[in-house]
C-alpha cells in the first residue's frame, strides 16, 4: 500500500498494487489496467478495419502473433541491457511476474512479428501499421497509470505543482512522468485519429507520425526519469537514443513521401492536359 500525494494540487491517494487475491494467488492493478488498453485498442482497431482495407481474420492473425512477441520482445530488450544484473540470476530471466518490461522492446517484437504475419496474409503493412499505432496510443496512455499503482517509472526531483510523493519516491517531489506520458499518448490518439479521417494521403502516414509524436515526447521524458536503461558501452540511456532516432526517421520519411506525392499529383495533372 502507498500512499501517493499531489501536495501542490491538494490530493492524496492510498493506492495498493494488488486488486483482489485468492488464497495465495493475487491479481495486480498492473496486468488489469494493461489488459484494459489491450481490450479499448482492440475494440479500435476492429471498428476501423474497413476504412484502412484490412481483413478482419488476417488482422486478429496479426494481433495474436503480435501480442505474444510484444511479451517476448518487451522482456528480451529489459534483459539484454540490464545483462550485468541477470549474466548473474539466470533463473530469473523468465521471471516476468516481478516486473522487468520495456515499452519499446514489446513496440518493436509486436510491430515486426504483425508485420511478418501480414506479409504472409497479403495484408498491406503499411495500412496495418497505421492502424496498429492509433491502438498503440491507447495502450500506451491507459497502461501507464499501471506505473502510477507501482509507483515506479516517475522522474527526478522538482518542485512543481503537479509534483508526485510517495514512499518509493523516499518522500520526496518527483516528475509523475507516467502522467506526462498518458497525458501526451491519449492527446496523440485523437491527433492521429483525426488526422486518418481529413488528411491521410497514404498508408503509412499515419505510422510515421506516430515515430514523431511519441519519439519527441519520450525523448524529452526519457531525460528525467530515474530508472532508465543504459547503453554498457556510452552509459547512454537507451530509450532516449532511440526515442531521437525513431523523431529524425519519422521526420525524414514524412518530408520524402511528401515530395514523391506532390511530383505523382504534378505528373498526373500534366498528363490529363
Amino acid at each position: 500500500m502507498y500512499n501517493v500525494r499531489f501536495p501542490g494540487l491538494g490530493l492524496s491517494f492510498n493506492v495498493d498494487p494488488v486488486a483482489f487475491s485468492v488464497g495465495d494467488f493475487s491479481v495486480y492493478w498492473y496486468g488489469i489496467i494493461i489488459g484494459c488498453g489491450f481490450i479499448l485498442a482492440l475494440l479500435f482497431a476492429m471498428r476501423n478495419l474497413k476504412r484502412f482495407g484490412i481483413d478482419r481474420d488476417g488482422f486478429f492473425d496479426c494481433v495474436l502473433v503480435g501480442l505474444v512477441c510484444g511479451i517476448l520482445g518487451a522482456r528480451l530488450y529489459y534483459v539484454f541491457f540490464s545483462w550485468d544484473y541477470y549474466s548473474q540470476h539466470l533463473n530469473e530471466i523468465l521471471a516476468i511476474h516481478n516486473g522487468g518490461l520495456a515499452i519499446y522492446g514489446g513496440v518493436i517484437g509486436g510491430l515486426v512479428s504483425g508485420c511478418i504475419v501480414a506479409k504472409l496474409k497479403k495484408i498491406s503493412i503499411p495500412a496495418i501499421l497505421d492502424i496498429a499505432v492509433m491502438g498503440f496510443l491507447i495502450g500506451q496512455g491507459i497502461g501507464r497509470w499501471g506505473n502510477f499503482v507501482n509507483q515506479e517509472a516517475f522522474g527526478t526531483e522538482t518542485d512543481l505543482p503537479w509534483r508526485m510523493v510517495s514512499e518509493n519516491t523516499n518522500e520526496i517531489g518527483v516528475h509523475p512522468c507516467f502522467l506526462y506520458e498518458s497525458i501526451w499518448c491519449i492527446l496523440g490518439f485523437f491527433v492521429l485519429y483525426f488526422f486518418s479521417r481529413k488528411f491521410r494521403k497514404y498508408d503509412g502516414q499515419i505510422f510515421l507520425l506516430y515515430l514523431v509524436w511519441y519519439g519527441f515526447e519520450r525523448m524529452l521524458v526519457e531525460g528525467l526519469r530515474t530508472d532508465s536503461l543504459y547503453t554498457p558501452i556510452f552509459g547512454l540511456r537507451v530509450s532516449q537514443i532511440l526515442s531521437g532516432i525513431t523523431f529524425i526517421t519519422g521526420i525524414v520519411l514524412l518530408i520524402v513521401f511528401r515530395n514523391r506525392t506532390v511530383k505523382a499529383v504534378d505528373q498526373s495533372e500534366e498528363i490529363s492536359n
